[in-house]
């Protein structure tokens, strides 16, 4: 039974993952060349608010994790 559920959910995961691979866009238009037209695809991707988001958070994971260590050489 156990492998049974094994095999079913994984035909299910690798069913998922194949079905994204044809939601990539279009290739760009053969003609004069990239940007020829002042018309430039690609490069407008807001990674900024989740680079801070990402950093506060390592941020504060290091800092608990400080807290403790401190918190326990005192307490030895």
């Amino acid at each position: 039974m156990k492998k049974q559920i094994t095999i079913i959910l994984f035909t299910i995961a690798l069913t998922l993952s194949v079905s994204n691979g044809f939601t990539q866009p279009p290739p760009p238009p053969t003609g004069a060349g990239h940007g020829a037209s002042g018309n430039q695809t690609g490069g407008n991707a807001p990674i900024g608010s989740g680079l801070f988001i990402l950093l506060g958070l390592g941020a504060a994971y290091g800092g608990k994790k400080l807290y403790k260590w401190q918190a326990k050489d005192i307490e030895e």
